[in-house]
């Protein structure tokens, strides 16, 4: 088994339009939601996102945009940064050894939406529809444009989880490095899902948060006048290493990651299990996986979408898992600032986590201002804090029931 070190991050999110800026504006505290741009949301009981605004499309060739849908773009951008950032050329390293783990919830969605008006506008004329219509909607579209960009011929796939599927997708990855499947991968998430579809789809599901009193204090996990999560677009991407070969080549080492589990409620397709038990296997997991003791884990980045039986059973969940220890342990949604991303969302709060034991800085989770009683942790409210943080968990639980839990180390050799 490998030992399994962060080196680099891209992202592309309501909050920044790379991982440095995201960072920033996370510890300040700053929201990136605000009202529906992309779309005349004015008939929708609600109209706020958490949209990717002045995302500078024009950094890539007609061509690539000609063949990408907004979900690809965006990856892509992550993952030059990220490679970037690691300060990696796959090419020089051995392409084969080299994977791309990368998902998302509902893929070329837009794509989809726009090619399907097209299609039947037209009578249904097939030569009205793009020739990479298909290869732009698929769901690996992603992965494969970005083995296609950086190089990459080793292990390439496209996990589907809903709103776990970033934290799986990274989970993934790092069993894949550990194993010597690949030496190196890029994994994380992306989606683009903020079209009047979706964004319809959600509200009759009445799921979305509604402005209090403005759209940047929409989300309020964990407070008790939260109402619904707001939806937002974006991607991140890891770069996960092996130890040695991180280190042979003099590579700036972010963290270690050293914990992953995932399991199914096996309960409902939107509820969650109203024992939280999947959301505890998960964790669980991911701790005995990491092979330390609960009361070694500092800092939580919680799901905390703001929904009400999602931040009462996350709660639950962490009081059954962490038993006293759960009193002492940090909690924080960054969902807060930047909504939910979706299949973005478990890889965006993966970087997280891999920045705070890097920096003892722990976000807040923005918007607390009328306690719960079903919610009784300590989520580091409206301002962020520092402390000595060694390990640390992000949670993903997404529709269908799925799970998914990593755990950081603050890297030391």
């Amino acid at each position: 088994m490998k030992r399994v070190v962060v080196t680099g991050i891209g992202s592309v999110s309501p909050v920044g339009l790379s991982w440095p800026e995201a960072w920033q504006n996370l510890i300040e505290g700053k929201s990136g939601v605000g009202l529906v741009s992309l779309f005349d949301a004015s008939s929708y009981p609600v109209q706020v996102a958490g949209e990717v605004r002045n995302f500078p499309f024009e950094r890539f060739s007609p061509k690539l945009r000609r063949v990408c849908d907004r979900a690809t773009l965006f990856a892509l951008a992550a993952a030059h940064e990220a490679a970037q950032s690691a300060g990696i050329n796959v090419p020089v390293y051995e392409p084969a050894s080299v994977g791309v783990i990368f998902g998302s919830a509902v893929g070329g969605i837009g794509v989809l939406l726009d090619s399907a008006a097209i299609f039947f506008q037209e009578g249904g004329n097939y030569k009205k529809l793009s020739a990479h219509f298909l290869t732009q909607m698929l769901v690996d579209s992603p992965s494969g444009q970005l083995a296609i960009e950086l190089g990459a011929k080793g292990l390439n796939m496209a996990p589907v989880s809903a709103c776990a599927t970033g934290s799986q997708a990274v989970g993934e990855a790092f069993e894949a490095v550990k194993n010597d499947v690949v030496r190196v991968a890029f994994a994380g998430g992306t989606e683009a899902p903020l079209v009047p579809l979706i964004y319809a789809g959600f509200c009759q599901m009445r799921a979305l948060a509604s402005p209090k009193p403005d759209p940047q204090s929409a989300c309020c996990p964990f407070d008790a006048r939260r109402d619904g999560f707001v939806i937002s677009e974006g991607a991140t991407c890891l770069v996960l290493e092996q130890l040695d070969h991180a280190l042979a080549r003099g590579a700036n080492i972010i963290a270690e990651i050293v914990g992953y589990g995932a399991s199914n409620d096996a309960f409902h397709m939107a509820t969650p299990d109203p024992e939280g038990e999947g959301m505890k296997l998960s964790m669980e997991k991911a701790i005995c996986s990491a092979g330390i003791s609960k009361s070694e884990i500092d800092y939580i980045n919680a799901h905390g979408t703001g929904t009400e039986l999602n931040d009462k059973l996350e709660t639950k969940a962490i009081r059954e898992v962490f038993g006293k220890h759960a009193s002492d342990v940090m909690v924080s949604s960054t969902k807060s600032m930047t909504g939910h991303m979706m299949g973005a969302a478990g890889a965006f709060e993966a970087a997280v986590i891999a920045m705070v034991v890097k920096t003892g800085i722990i976000p807040p989770t923005i918007n607390y201002l009328e306690p719960d009683p079903d919610c009784d942790l300590n989520y580091v409210p409206n301002k962020c804090v520092t402390a000595n943080v060694l390990y640390a968990l992000s949670n993903s639980f997404g529709l269908g029931g799925h799970n998914a839990s990593l755990v950081m180390k603050r890297f030391e050799l």
